[in-house]
C-alpha cells in the first residue's frame, strides 16, 4: 500500500480508538501488521499521531480547561482541585513509563500480546460493568485525591499493549463507583498530560533520526496521519460521552472480544 494512504488508514484508526476502550496503540500495531509493515518502521509515526488527537481534547472542551486556568489564577478551590486530580493521576504513568520502557518498547513489537490483551480487556469490561455501582454524576474537581491517584495507577496497566489507557482509566473509575460520565470526562482530560508526555519523550529519542528524515515513514506521512487524527478525534468525542450515556461500554467490550480473536487467529496462521 502507498504510504501515504496507509497514513491516512492509521489516521483514521488513531482518531477512532484513542478515546474509546478498544485501544488505539493496538489496534495501530494490528493495522501495520497487517498491511505487511515492519513495526519498527511505523513506531515513531504510531506514536506521534496521539499528540493531535490529545489537542483535540483540548479543542472540544476549551470552555473547561479555560475556566480552570483562570479559576487557578484566582486560586479557586474547584480549579486548583481540578488541576490536582489530573496531575496526581498522570504521576504514576509518568514514573513508570521512564522506568519500564525498554519492556514496553518489546511488547509493542508483539502482536500476539496486543490480540490477547483486547481479549480479556473485554471481559473485563463486561465484568465491570456488570457489578460496578455508579455514584451520580460529579465533575473530576470533586474527586478525592486519593481516588484520582489510584485511577492514575490503574492507567499504568495500559502500558500493555492491547489494553487500553482510556479503557483502563474509565474501567478503573467505574470499578470505584464513578458515574461512567465523569468516568470518561476524566480519561479525556488525564490524556492531555499522559500522551503529551509520551509523544515528548517518543521525539527526543528519535530526534536524529527524523532529522536525517531515515527510514521509509517520514515527517510527510507524520504530517497527513496528525491531520486525519485530529480531524476524526474531534468527531469521535463529541459523540462518545452521550453515546456511553445510553448504552454504557458493553458493546465495546464485545468489539474487543471479536477483534482480538480475529487477530490472533490469523496472527497463529501467519
Amino acid at each position: 500500500m502507498d504510504l501515504n494512504l496507509t497514513a491516512v488508514v492509521l489516521g483514521i484508526v488513531e482518531g477512532l480508538t484513542e478515546f474509546l476502550p478498544v485501544s488505539s496503540t493496538g489496534h495501530l500495531v494490528l493495522a501495520t501488521r497487517l498491511f505487511g509493515y515492519d513495526l519498527k518502521d511505523w513506531e515513531v509515526f504510531n506514536i506521534v499521531i496521539q499528540l493531535p488527537a490529545i489537542m483535540a481534547v483540548v479543542v472540544v472542551f476549551w470552555p473547561t480547561f479555560a475556566d480552570v486556568a483562570r479559576g487557578a489564577l484566582r486560586r479557586e478551590t474547584q480549579s486548583l482541585h481540578f488541576i490536582r486530580n489530573v496531575l496526581i493521576a498522570f504521576i504514576p504513568a509518568a514514573v513508570l513509563g521512564v522506568l519500564l520502557k525498554k519492556k514496553i518498547d518489546f511488547l509493542l513489537e508483539s502482536p500476539i500480546v496486543v490480540a490477547i490483551a483486547l481479549i480479556v480487556g473485554g471481559i473485563a469490561i463486561i465484568v465491570i460493568e456488570r457489578i460496578a455501582r455508579q455514584r451520580a454524576y460529579e465533575p473530576v474537581s470533586a474527586l478525592p485525591a486519593g481516588r484520582s491517584f489510584a485511577i492514575g495507577i490503574v492507567q499504568c496497566i495500559a502500558m500493555i499493549p492491547g489494553v487500553s489507557r482510556s479503557g483502563a482509566t474509565i474501567m478503573g473509575a467505574l470499578a470505584m463507583g464513578e458515574n461512567r460520565r465523569t468516568a470518561a470526562e476524566f480519561s479525556f482530560f488525564l490524556a492531555v498530560p499522559t500522551m503529551f508526555g509520551a509523544t515528548v519523550k517518543q521525539l527526543f529519542d528519535n530526534r536524529h533520526a527524523l532529522a536525517a528524515h531515515s527510514g521509509s515513514v517520514g515527517l510527510t506521512q507524520i504530517a497527513i496521519g496528525s491531520v486525519v487524527s485530529f480531524v476524526v478525534s474531534l468527531v469521535v468525542i463529541r459523540l462518545f460521552i452521550g453515546y456511553i450515556s445510553r448504552h454504557g461500554f458493553v458493546p465495546f467490550a464485545i468489539y474487543r472480544i471479536v477483534i482480538g480473536s480475529l487477530a490472533l487467529i490469523l496472527l497463529l496462521k501467519a
